[in-house]
């Protein structure tokens, strides 16, 4: 049996992380609550989370800095969950790495609906089967970089594996297979996060900025994925199978 995900709920207000722990443990997580951004790295080291549902108001603290650290320090899925709407927050939050923003107060179910979408996008619910011989269709390759739909993997020209958000390597993937065309907004929205997309939303704009620094020579000066403009996106290189 496949293990219960790991979920961690940083809020200072102790009721407000026992009602998500209760609800959550109810739809089959194993739930940890801390309260400060401390307790959340004394987690992480010693037992991680899957997940982790950060609140960004915490006295004495900034939660954009934690969540950063999280970003950086481990692989897992980054779900901010506050009471800031404000649009400049939410761009902020999604830069420094956030899988997902949501607004306080929230529904459980849709909060739920969300953390299981990260999860399936960190985690692939069919497992990598092992690599043909012949050209796979898992994997798409460009201008040296190799890109594994089933191991949801990326390596660049020299090999090495570079590390992806599951929203950067949903987008990354929505532009290797639509190589040559430009993809709208809103297209690229629809592949990475379906249903949950709302038709203001404009954050594709923050993914493809992180996905270019990770792959552009210069994210300054974009070759692979280029901007166009009224238009959208368009991947260069042409991509190949295998």
């Amino acid at each position: 049996m496949k293990p219960a995900s790991h979920i961690a709920v940083l809020d200072d207000e102790v009721d407000i992380t026992l009602l998500l722990a209760n609800y959550l443990q109810g739809h089959g997580f194993r739930v940890t609550q801390v309260h400060n951004g401390r307790a959340l790295m004394a987690l992480m080291d010693t037992d991680p989370a899957d997940l982790v549902l950060l609140d960004l108001g915490l006295p004495g603290e900034d939660g954009f800095t934690i969540a950063r650290h999280v970003r950086e320090s481990w692989r897992c899925g980054l779900v901010i969950v506050t009471g800031r709407g404000d649009a400049v927050d939410k761009v902020v939050g999604l830069e420094v790495g956030a899988d997902d923003y949501v607004t306080k107060p929230f529904d459980l179910r849709e909060l739920v609906a969300r953390v299981k979408a990260v999860l399936r996008r960190l985690t692939p619910e069919t497992p990598a089967s092992p690599a043909p011989v012949a050209a796979s269709p898992d994997k798409l390759s460009f201008a040296g970089w190799q890109l594994d739909t089933a191991a949801r993997s990326l390596r660049n020209p020299q090999g090495e594996q570079v590390p992806l958000t599951g929203g950067e390597f949903d987008l990354l993937q929505a532009f290797a297979r639509h190589p040559g065309r430009v993809l709208s907004r809103d297209f690229l929205l629809e592949q990475t996060r379906g249903r949950e997309a709302a038709p203001f939303d404009r954050t594709i704009d923050v993914q493809v900025g992180r996905l270019r620094k990770k792959i552009e020579a210069d994210a300054d000066d974009p070759q692979l994925i280029k901007s166009v403009r009224g238009a959208g996106y368009i991947l260069v290189p042409p991509v190949s199978h295998g």
